[in-house]
């Protein structure tokens, strides 16, 4: 949706109940963004819960965003923890987010629930977006299939497989300024997953002597990417 000065804008449902759960009023302030960059201060004109409005007053652009680009290559999990992955990692600064359906998923969706299952996502990612103050949404790719996410190329910068048995580390890595982080689902890649990976450019690293869960793994190492090359 595009923003201007001015114009007065219906807010998403689950906004308008958000606001009426804080018995926001007419005339309160608000800061509204569309998920392109920079962000709206607006005040309201309507409050209820399936109803809202608010007209845009000014535009600020603050900038949010990490100098790292991360793209998560994350295997599908299941329940929570897909949601607290992509939440979480939004959170930390990821750019853009692809799921994979791999050999190990335990999740399997038909091409219906899959497409609502990305559409939750993005919501997942849109609410951690106004939770943590970034103004550019990630992008939430559709689920891809393992062997078909590997013949796309190596056009994302540094490709990194998270792997217990590699032998380097982060700290041994030159600083990129894009990376692709491939985090495979409960159990871990299969085999010839994780050999047609390497051969497809991605490189194994470790993180510490523990063995991650689908869910900390990714975080984990987002963090720390974060205070090596980007954020800090």
């Amino acid at each position: 949706m595009q923003l201007s000065l001015g114009d007065e804008i219906d807010l998403p449902e689950r906004v308008a109940r958000h606001c009426a759960v804080l018995r926001l009023r007419r005339g309160d302030a608000l800061v509204v963004f569309n998920g392109e960059g920079g962000e709206f201060s607006a005040e309201l004109t309507r409050v209820s819960r399936g109803d809202s409005r608010a007209r845009v007053i000014s535009k600020q652009t603050p900038e949010r965003e990490s100098p790292l680009a991360i793209a998560l290559a994350q295997c599908v999990s299941s329940g929570d923890r897909m949601d607290s992955t992509l939440r979480k990692s939004t959170e930390l600064g990821v750019s853009r987010i692809v799921p994979i359906a791999s050999e190990r998923s335990v999740v399997r969706l038909s091409s219906d629930r899959a497409d609502k299952r990305v559409a939750h996502w993005r919501n997942v990612v849109i609410a951690a977006c106004e939770q943590c103050g970034r103004n550019h949404v990630p992008e939430v790719a559709a689920i891809i299939d393992f062997a078909a996410f590997l013949s796309r190329g190596a056009s994302d910068g540094l490709r990194l497989l998270l792997a217990p048995d590699a032998y380097r580390d982060l700290k041994q890595l030159e600083p990129p300024s894009r990376v692709t982080l491939l985090v495979g689902p409960e159990g871990g890649l299969a085999p010839e997953e994780r050999q047609r990976a390497e051969g497809s450019g991605f490189v194994p690293v470790r993180f510490g002597p523990r063995v991650l869960r689908t869910e900390t793994a990714p975080l984990a190492t987002i963090a720390a990417m974060q205070a090596l090359w980007g954020d800090c």
